[in-house]
């Protein structure tokens, strides 16, 4: 449970990190709406991170201390390279829909060990990047 808790903590700082990229590097005729976009996303982020580490805590495990460390233990990868609004669009559908299965699986594993606290905050946090992904899906359609 620690490790898969971990993990999504890990996957949310690399999200947050790559959507704040975005909001300070976006051009073009969608700048406005996603730039806009982003920077509500990172900061719900920002929240999301201390919440999830705080709960890695109260189950009495250690939260990621490094870059390093969160980098090899997270599923979602970094950004590398400079894309167009419509590019970063589709990265952060498909980054907030990996992160929503993740958090869905992990939200399984905690009902089935009785962590409905766990359980509740995954849940919360699936629900947050779905609405994330209907948000940018409906920008892709401009």
């Amino acid at each position: 449970m620690r490790r898969t808790l971990t993990e999504v903590l890990c996957d949310s700082v690399l999200l947050m990190i790559k959507t704040q990229g975005y909001h300070w590097n976006v051009v073009g005729p969608l700048f406005v709406p996603i730039h806009e976009m982003t920077e509500r996303l990172y900061r719900d982020l920002f929240e999301a991170i201390d919440a999830l580490a705080e709960r890695i805590r109260a189950l009495g495990q250690i939260a990621p201390l490094s870059v390093t460390d969160m980098i090899s233990q997270a599923h979602l990868t970094e950004e590398e390279t400079i894309r167009d609004a419509h590019g970063m669009i589709e990265q952060l559908i498909h980054d907030n829909e990996s992160l929503a299965r993740r958090l869905r699986e992990t939200a399984a594993l905690a009902s089935r060990h009785g962590d409905g606290a766990t359980e509740d905050l995954m849940n919360a946090r699936m629900a947050k990047h779905e609405e994330a992904v209907w948000m940018l899906k409906a920008i892709a359609t401009s």
